[in-house]
């Protein structure tokens, strides 16, 4: 009996045995089958990811190419915002600047830029346009953008082009505000008559870039002083100190109590802090705060901020996807713009030495109106030529919407009666 137990048990353990062997077998299999399968999933998705372009760069280099440098009020304004990238992504993004790049030899640089490993590059003149956008066509890898261009939705197609511009006239508009109040202020206090209160534009050239920041400038100057006009200088140059300074003397001298600006240099502030005549000459600023350089002349300026679409195209290169994707604005296409609601245009610091508190809360409530489409800025009872064709004539009765259809400007109207334009 002990025998045949035991042979029992020997075959129930063997029978045991092979069972288990059995279903390891079949284990081994299935994981086998899984694995392959993950393996498969996995370089396909590799593959897909690749396909599509939707991997995260680990790392971007950025190329930004200036007119100018930092001594130059405008230039300056945009390398302000370049350098502010380095506290966003710290040492993920390489920045390579290149100064004072005629736009001859924009396609040059490009080259060098592209040349060194750069993902995006930045430029931040008009005159750069059209290079930049053959040199998108020829580098469809790179992403380019061009701040104050036009040409991002016309002629030849180029995904990786793209134009940009902050609504400069909501500024120019909240800073003519200031000026107003400054011009009530003078005929309150005897030093000039309501006739008098005459401003005084120191203007780049005459395109609708300029002249539509210097029409907001003074529609803004009227909405407070209603019987304020404005004499306009062109210099036809965006930069050169002497020749601002002086235009911005010789309409002192035609009477112009408040001078702005669209130009490149501090020349006009220089000439109202140092203008002979006895009674202060006041100043508004376009891109940098004037007030050290023209402690008792400056009001205010306004400037375009960069920043916001710099860090929004840079997330873009990142994430490898389209970049007015990531754009926190008002996107047409490949063009982007934004106003005082998205934070791409900012007034400077009020000068408290020349200007009162009450205007102070006037400009936050200005600036609150335009955030909520309250304030209507190319809107009245005037009527316009454009500069370069007399046949083409504006009334404004009928509202004209500024950045409607692009983030360049494009009123290009001089008003009747109320603008003179100095040839002289």
């Amino acid at each position: 009996m002990a025998k045949k137990n035991v042979k029992a048990n020997k075959t129930k353990t063997a029978g045991k045995t092979s069972f288990f062997r059995q279903e390891n077998d079949f284990r081994n299999i299935i994981c086998a089958v899984i694995t392959a399968l993950v393996a498969i999933g996995i370089a396909f998705g590799i593959r897909m990811i690749n396909q599509s372009g939707v991997s995260h760069r680990l790392t971007v280099t950025a190329g930004f190419i200036y007119d100018g440098d930092e001594s130059t009020p405008y230039s300056a304004n945009f390398i302000r915002a370049a350098r502010q990238l380095d506290d966003i992504f710290g040492e993920k993004l390489t920045i390579i600047e290149k100064y004072n790049v005629p736009h001859e030899s924009s396609g040059e640089v490009i080259e060098e830029l592209v040349s060194d490993g750069c993902n995006i590059i930045f430029t931040n003149s008009y005159g750069y346009g059209e290079t930049v956008k053959n040199m998108a066509l020829k580098y469809p890898e790179v992403e380019f953008c061009a701040a104050t261009c036009d040409n991002a939705n016309s002629g030849t197609s180029a995904a990786n082009y793209h134009t940009f511009m902050g609504e400069i006239y909501q500024g120019r508009y909240i800073s003519g505000i200031a000026a107003g109040e400054k011009l009530n202020e003078m005929i309150q206090n005897g030093t000039i008559t309501q006739d008098k209160a005459v401003l005084g534009f120191v203007a780049a050239y005459p395109c609708a870039e300029v002249i539509s920041g210097y029409t907001a400038f003074l529609l803004g100057a009227r909405s407070q002083c209603p019987s304020a006009v404005m004499r306009v200088k062109y210099i036809n140059t965006w930069t050169s100190y002497t020749l601002e300074k002086e235009a911005a003397r010789q309409l002192i001298d035609e009477g112009c109590v408040i001078i702005s600006h669209h130009s490149n240099t501090i020349g006009s502030a220089i000439a109202c802090e140092n203008a002979d005549k006895p009674y202060p000459i006041y100043h508004v600023g376009y891109n940098q705060d004037m007030i050290g350089i023209a402690p008792t002349s400056a009001l205010i300026s306004c400037r375009i901020d960069w920043l916001p679409y710099y860090t929004s195209a840079i997330k873009a290169v990142f994430a490898r996807e389209p970049i007015e994707k990531h754009i926190e604005g008002i996107v047409n296409g490949n063009d982007a713009s934004g106003g005082f609601k998205e934070g791409w245009v900012k007034l400077l610091e009020l000068n408290s030495a020349v200007a009162s508190e009450l205007t102070r809360t006037t400009l936050k409530t200005a600036v609150d109106d335009m955030e909520n489409g309250k304030t209507h800025v190319f809107s009245g009872n005037y009527k316009g030529v454009s500069y370069s064709d007399p046949n083409d004539v504006i009334d404004l009765t009928t509202e004209f919407i500024e950045n409607k259809d692009s983030s360049a400007p494009t009123f290009h109207y001089i008003l009747n009666d109320v603008i003179i334009i100095d040839d002289e």
